[in-house]
């Protein structure tokens, strides 16, 4: 059975001079808040690094899912879970050692999610999936916001669906690119459980009432 959705939106498409106001925005109706880190490395674009997440920490009590967008994500992601992230995301094309880089999250404090970009195979990490907590399937190109979906994205979302189900695992199936109120219903037939809406939500006039919204589109869908 599938867990009740997770709606995150996305920091990214927040105003960089109004975080705190933004997150702020969407208490009570957000249940994650999505941060992407990126360092110009990994994804040639540079946002938010453990600085601001470490401030905007105290500034809201919703939980947060980071999105580790970086090479070298053993260095940097525990340190995110020390500031108190919820859940710390880090890309599978980025570590030799994911599953060793998973249990040092979990040591650190917060749960592991390995993610898949746009152009990787999702089936050689299929086995993966009991040392992880979250999964997480880009359905853009990882590195910048506001791109348009790839519907043809949902097919990796239904083989990790398959294996979750099979193996009975506890793992959260996020998909992160482009969702909004035409594709959010699409991912959560695929099997998607968490979805992260950047421009969705904080492009709109009332954020929260956005995310109220896309949630009644996955409970309609599901």
């Amino acid at each position: 059975m599938t867990p009740s959705p997770i709606i995150a939106p996305s920091i990214l498409a927040a105003d960089f001079a109004r975080l705190a106001e933004s997150v702020h925005a969407i208490e009570g109706a957000a249940d994650w808040v999505h941060v992407d880190v990126m360092d110009n490395h990994f994804v040639p674009n540079l946002t938010i690094g453990l600085p601001v997440v470490q401030s905007l920490r105290k500034a809201t009590s919703i939980p947060f899912d980071v999105h580790l967008m970086i090479t070298d994500p053993e260095r940097w992601a525990p340190g995110y879970a020390e500031a108190g992230a919820y859940n710390v995301t880090f890309h599978a094309e980025a570590t030799a050692d994911p599953v060793a880089l998973a249990k040092n999250l979990r040591a650190a404090g917060s749960k592991a999610g390995l993610a898949i970009d746009r152009d990787t195979d999702v089936e050689p990490y299929l086995d993966l999936l009991p040392h992880v907590d979250t999964l997480l399937i880009m359905t853009i190109k990882a590195g910048f916001g506001g791109q348009k979906f790839l519907p043809e994205m949902l097919d990796k979302v239904r083989e990790v669906r398959r294996r979750i189900d099979a193996d009975s695992l506890e793992v959260r199936l996020e998909v992160d690119g482009g969702i909004a109120a035409d594709t959010i219903e699409q991912a959560s037939e695929a099997g998607a459980d968490a979805f992260v809406a950047g421009t969705a939500v904080y492009g709109a006039h009332d954020p929260a009432r956005a995310i109220a919204e896309l949630r009644a589109l996955v409970e309609g869908a599901g």
